[in-house]
């Protein structure tokens, strides 16, 4: 057996923790034993499916334990974890189900009916007895008692996570289990994790940065309290009755925290088990920032950069979240950071370039999409001008992360934006993303804003702004005010007010801009 793997986690926790919760949802709670013997059952009869090794595995079902109990089971076997959110329609399960030939779907009673529409082909498991035909796991905890055992080699696949936006096609993103264990790790490390943490298990498992939440769990031997976010009085309850020390968060978790009116939500003195708060996948506004101190003053809060190809790049340390809150902070251990122009040298402080990260983390690719691959996955020759590459050792890969970033005097990382949404109007580049952060700190009145560019021949592109409000704000008041932040080429030529902004269904931390831009050619 590989060291290199979770499995490794859940045998060793099960010898040194047997009786200590390791999960919790809602009034139900499992035991490190428990988990183990719950999850070598399942583990067994998967196998006793007889696919063929690498075969992939999709879970498709509501937030539980039995969730939890089906995700380690698969990586307890020498097939792959698929992921697929419940936020997915039937049409794009399908798709994902297509796209890497899933053979087994592990799902609930809720979404059978889904599956049921298309047509699936393969093995169901579900966890409540929904049908005859359809084994459950109450049939498998029942009458599957033997001995399992398993080797797992950590080089091996162990999971492919999809992300669905709204415009291309979606590709997978193969983690091996050594990649899993090693998220863990460091994860573990720079936020001092400790066995008596209670980490919340609010992220949904579909990404890594969810999934990592029961990785760090295992190997801290802590409890994961899993929730479900429906309303802030609920969110707040889980963390005061599971006793929570550790919340992951995404942005739009931090705004949905404090939308509601003040005076209803718990004092800080009911909140003060809160330790350390994560917060990853947006940028973190000095207004969240303050929201969170005024009801956690004593938690550490960290900032966090992730990629599709790599784990993590970059943490910001706590004691820098109110000097520098836009920062991305610096790379985090075992990762180096190289900021490159577009003739491939280093870039000078506070230039803006792409970024590339080498070392460790990095994924092994895209599934059955060489293309794409190739694109991010790129020799380290492409640092030959930023290191020393003596030996004509160049086989190492990195990462071209098509991220727009700079760095300040002081080695601290500021996203600028995705190469793919930079706008080229009049010879220059502008980021959407900085002209929304301007809107963020200078506007308190503007809610949520959408900045992007409609083709116009006489300057290239063109910029507008989409904003939501209370009430509308005269076009002239929200110019002069970014006037006096931005250049005169980076000013929305078009400002639109809108009473609520479209969401991307499978995501709903971002705006659904391909909706918005349509709709205004559609009315031009």
């Amino acid at each position: 057996m590989s060291i290199n793997c979770i499995r490794t986690l859940i045998e060793d926790a099960n010898v040194s923790h047997p009786n200590k919760v390791a999960i919790v949802h809602e009034q139900k709670n499992i035991t490190y034993n428990e988990l183990f013997t719950k999850v070598n059952q399942v583990a067994y009869y998967l196998n006793e499916l007889d696919l063929p090794k690498g075969s992939r595995i999709g879970i498709y079902s509501n937030k539980g334990i039995d969730q939890v109990i089906a995700i380690l089971a698969i990586l307890s076997t020498n097939y792959v974890l698929v992921p697929l959110t419940k936020l997915l329609k039937s049409e794009q399960v399908e798709y994902v189900i297509n796209d890497c030939n899933i053979r087994c779907i592990i799902t609930d009673k809720l979404k059978l009916e889904s599956i049921e529409e298309i047509n699936f082909d393969g093995d169901i498991i579900s966890y409540e007895t929904a049908h005859k035909e359809i084994p459950s796991f109450e049939e498998i905890f029942k009458y599957y008692n033997k001995p399992f055992s398993c080797n797992i080699n950590g080089h091996d696949n162990a999971v492919i996570t999809y992300s669905f936006g709204i415009t291309g096609t979606p590709k997978g993103i193969v983690l091996s289990h050594r990649n899993l264990i090693d998220s863990a790790r460091v994860v573990s490390q720079y936020l001092n994790l400790e066995e008596s943490d209670v980490l919340s298990g609010l992220l949904i498992f579909n990404l890594d940065y969810g999934l990592n939440q029961i990785f760090c769990s295992l190997y801290k031997r802590a409890t994961l309290a899993l929730h479900r976010f429906i309303l802030p009085g609920d969110f707040f309850n889980h963390l005061i009755n599971d006793k929570v020390t550790v919340i992951g968060l995404m942005p739009v978790n931090i705004t949905q925290m404090f939308d509601e009116d003040i005076h209803r939500l718990p004092s800080p003195e009911l909140l003060s088990s809160v330790k350390t708060i994560t917060s990853s996948g947006g940028n973190v506004t000095a207004k969240m920032v303050k929201d969170v101190q005024s009801f956690f003053p004593e938690a550490k809060i960290y900032s966090m950069h992730g990629l599709t190809e790599a784990f993590r790049s970059t943490y910001l340390d706590p004691s820098q979240i109110n000097i520098r809150p836009e920062s991305i902070g610096k790379a985090i251990p075992d990762v180096e950071l190289y900021i490159l122009n577009d003739e491939g040298k280093e870039c000078k402080t506070r230039e803006v370039g792409e970024l590339i990260h080498r070392g460790g983390y990095i994924y092994k690719g895209f599934w059955n999409a060489p293309i794409e691959t190739a694109q991010r996955f790129k020799s380290i020759n492409i640092l030959k001008d930023a290191i020393n590459l003596e030996g004509d050792l160049t086989d190492e890969l990195v990462i071209a992360t098509g991220d727009y970033v700079y760095k300040d005097e002081e080695g601290y990382f500021y996203f600028v934006s995705r190469r793919d949404d930079m706008i080229k109007t009049r010879g220059f580049r502008v980021s959407p993303f900085e002209v929304e952060s301007v809107v963020s700190k200078n506007l308190p009145s503007i809610e949520q804003c959408a900045v992007f560019s409609i083709d116009n021949e006489e300057i290239e592109e063109e910029i507008v702004l989409v904003y939501s409000a209370r009430s509308e704000i005269a076009p002239k008041e929200i110019t002069f005010e970014l006037k006096k932040h931005l250049a005169s080429y980076m000013i929305p030529s078009k400002i639109i007010y809108r009473k609520s902004l479209p969401l991307i269904p499978s995501d709903k931390n971002k705006i659904n801009k391909e909706e918005l831009k349509k709709e205004l050619l559609e009315n031009n």
